[in-house]
Order: structure tokens, then sequence, then C-alpha cells
């Protein structure tokens, strides 16, 4: 059984058990956070397409902790100037454990 699910305008193909980065948000590890805009369902019965989602479905999932993404360096240099501006960023991530998908 699998679904694909819609967080902060990014689509996710998510199964039980699978563990998955979101974007940042205010959730200590431990808590439970559910995802209402479920696009599509699969499993024994066939798949479920929503209009633009289903109605009813929802997947919950349990909060492992925050992490960081890999760094991105960003290096400007303006030619024959002798300037150059370095700077990095990475970005924070949420990682999730999916725990049930309810149709």
């Amino acid at each position: 059984m699998y679904a694909i699910i819609e967080d902060s305008g990014t689509q996710y193909r998510v199964e039980q058990g699978q563990t998955l980065d979101i974007d940042v948000r205010d959730a200590p590890p431990g808590t439970s956070v559910t995802f209402n805009r479920v696009l599509l369902v699969a499993d024994e019965k066939g798949v479920r397409v929503g209009r633009p989602v289903l109605d009813g479905a929802k997947v919950t999932a349990e909060v492992l902790g925050p992490l960081a993404g890999p760094k991105i360096e960003i290096v400007k240099v303006r030619r024959r100037k002798s300037s150059r501006r370095h700077t990095g960023h990475r970005q924070k991530y949420l990682r999730v454990r999916v725990t049930a998908i309810e149709a």
C-alpha cells in the first residue's frame, strides 16, 4: 500500500514504515504529524485518485527529529575586479517516519 501526499508544495510517494525528510515545522521529537492532502492511494482494492484530494484520507507520521541538508556553496566572482563573495546555506528539514495510511 502506498500513497502520494502533498506537503508545502512538494509531492511525496510514501509507504508505511518509510522515513521522509520534509520542510521544517515546529514539532518536537516523538509527536505525530498528520498529512491531510492525500492525492492518491493504491492498495489491494485498487488505485483511488483524488480530484484534487481524497476526502477522508490521511497519512500519519511520527517525528524523529530535525536535521540539516547538504551544504550548498554560493560563489560569485566578478572577473578582472578582484571581487569575490563566498556564502553557504544548509536547508533545515524534519525527519518523520510514516506510521499509518488511512483511506
